[in-house]
C-alpha cells in the first residue's frame, strides 16, 4: 500500500489534509531493519516517532537475570516513540527489536516539533493514542501483579487459538516467546503447559497446540462461566 495512502487511513493522521499528509512524508525518514535486529537498546537515547510501514517490531523489557517480558507487538501502520522524541536527555524504558524484516518511517522530534505545534488536531489524536498505550501498560502490570503465572499463560493460548482456524494451532511461540509474553520462565512455561495437558485442557504434541476444553483452559484464567 502506498504510504500516503497508509497515513491517512491510521486514525493518527487521519485528520489531516492531503497537502499536510504530504508533508508527514517530506519530513520522515525510512529505515530498513533485517529479522532479528535491534532498533533501539533499553537505556539508549531515541527521539523518534515511527510508524511500521512493513514487517512486525516488538518491544520488549529485559531483566539483568537475563528473563524478557514482551509489552506490545506494531503491526504494519501502527505507531509507537521513543520516550526521547518528546523529552531529551531520558533513555528508552524498553528496548524494541525486529521481529520479521521491516521497514519503519521514523520522525525526529527537532524536524516534527513544529509541525505538532501548528497542527492541534494531529497533537491531540498523539495525545489519545498516548493514553491507549499506557491503558495497556496498565492492564500488563495488573496481570502480573494479581494474576498467577498458570492463568497468564492459559490467556495466552486462548488468545492464540482465537487468531487461528480450526481446534488446533501450530506451534508458532517456542517456550522462550511463551516465557517472554507472560513475563516467566520457560521452565515454568514447560511446567503448566503440562499441567493443563494432565487435566484434560490441551493435548501437545511436537508441532501442534490442540485445546480439548476451551471452558476448563478458561477457568485457569480466573475468567470461566459462571
Amino acid at each position: 500500500m502506498d504510504l500516503g495512502k497508509r497515513l491517512s487511513e491510521n486514525p493518527l493522521f487521519s485528520a489531516m489534509e492531503p497537502v499536510e499528509i504530504q508533508q508527514m512524508l517530506d519530513l520522515g525518514i525510512t529505515r530498513e531493519y533485517p529479522k532479528g535486529q535491534w532498533v533501539s537498546h533499553y537505556g539508549s537515547s531515541w527521539p523518534y516517532l515511527f510508524m511500521v510501514e512493513e514487517g512486525q517490531i516488538t518491544a520488549l523489557k529485559e531483566s539483568s537475570e537475563g528473563r524478557s517480558l514482551v509489552l506490545m507487538i506494531l503491526e504494519e501502520s501502527e505507531v509507537f516513540w521513543g520516550v526521547g522524541f518528546f523529552k531529551d536527555g531520558i533513555g528508552m524504558p524498553v528496548a524494541l527489536i525486529a521481529d520479521r524484516d521491516s521497514r519503519l518511517r521514523l520522525w525526529t522530534q527537532d524536524r516534527l516539533l513544529p509541525f505538532l505545534l501548528n497542527n492541534g488536531k494531529f497533537t491531540w489524536a498523539l495525545a489519545q493514542l498516548m493514553v491507549e498505550r499506557m491503558l495497556i501498560a496498565s492492564q500488563i502490570l495488573e496481570e502480573l501483579a494479581f494474576q498467577p503465572v498458570a492463568g497468564r499463560l492459559a490467556l495466552l493460548l486462548l488468545e492464540q487459538f482465537e487468531d487461528q482456524s480450526g481446534d488446533t494451532m501450530t506451534r508458532d511461540l517456542t517456550l522462550d516467546d511463551m516465557a517472554a509474553r507472560i513475563g516467566s520462565t520457560r521452565e515454568m512455561v514447560c511446567r503448566h503447559l503440562y499441567h493443563f495437558a494432565d487435566k484434560g485442557a490441551i493435548q501437545i504434541n511436537r508441532t501442534e497446540f490442540k485445546i480439548t476444553d476451551q471452558d476448563l483452559l478458561r477457568n485457569f484464567t480466573g475468567k470461566g462461566k459462571r
